[in-house]
């Protein structure tokens, strides 16, 4: 059975109403990404941060996979699917995915503040200040921040290197180190590239790109795959 690796990013999220990790004034969701997204915020105002992922986690747990989301669960019939993603939502756990690997973590468990390989299940939509590990510390959101190292790359990097298929949805390439998976996918690979931007993000690469929204590419190309009745 042919593998299909599937790397996503925030554009299939969006669709089900939750925003970008960076609006076009340099804001996530009213904030500063140093504010809320890096060690030394922790550091400085923990409440804040907390305040902010509790939020964010909220609306996470009020949106519904969509057509994107399901249509890759689909190709499960006829495919080895494995999703690497940087959303830090569950939907395409939701949507019923069997093989889902979060490289910037999971915002529906929290972390222990002093081990990162320490998580938890979240009762309800909030962490509270107060709510500690097995080791005493603050439990914090399971999100890497910026300036953290991404603990999972080294497993997203050995399924790259096995795929078949290699389908990139919904992100623009930009964000290091993850962007770089894209080359850990062999030569012979057939590449697709789903974004409303994709042919100007390619810069040609060897994509095959669709300029559409995630959930009118990802069905389109879900379709093609099925039909074809590859083994």
């Amino acid at each position: 059975m042919k593998h299909v690796v599937v790397f996503t990013g925030a554009g299939i999220s969006a669709e089900s109403g939750l925003k970008t990790f960076r609006g076009e004034d340099g804001l996530w969701e009213g904030y500063r990404i140093e504010d809320v997204a890096t060690p030394a915020a922790w550091v400085k105002d923990p409440e804040m941060v907390q305040h902010f992922y509790n939020i964010r986690r909220k609306s996470v747990l009020e949106a519904h996979p969509n057509a994107a989301h399901r249509a890759l669960v689909a190709l499960e019939k006829k495919y080895r699917v494995s999703i690497i993603t940087q959303n830090i939502d569950d939907l395409h756990e939701r949507a019923g995915s069997n093989t889902v690997l979060h490289l910037h973590g999971l915002i529906t468990r929290s972390q222990s503040s002093v081990n990162p390989k320490l998580t938890y299940p979240i009762n309800g939509s909030e962490i509270s200040m107060g709510e500690r590990c097995e080791l005493g510390s603050q439990l914090r959101p399971h999100v890497v921040w910026f300036g953290e190292p991404v603990p999972a790359m080294g497993e997203a990097i050995g399924m790259c290197r096995t795929a078949d298929i290699f389908i990139i949805i919904g992100t623009s390439l930009q964000v290091y180190p993850a962007a770089g998976l894209l080359d850990e996918a062999p030569e012979n690979a057939v590449k697709y590239f789903v974004d409303r931007q994709a042919s100007a993000l390619s810069r040609d690469r060897g994509l095959i790109c669709i300029d559409e929204k995630a959930t009118v590419g990802v069905p389109w190309i879900v379709e093609q795959l099925t039909d074809s009745q590859m083994d």
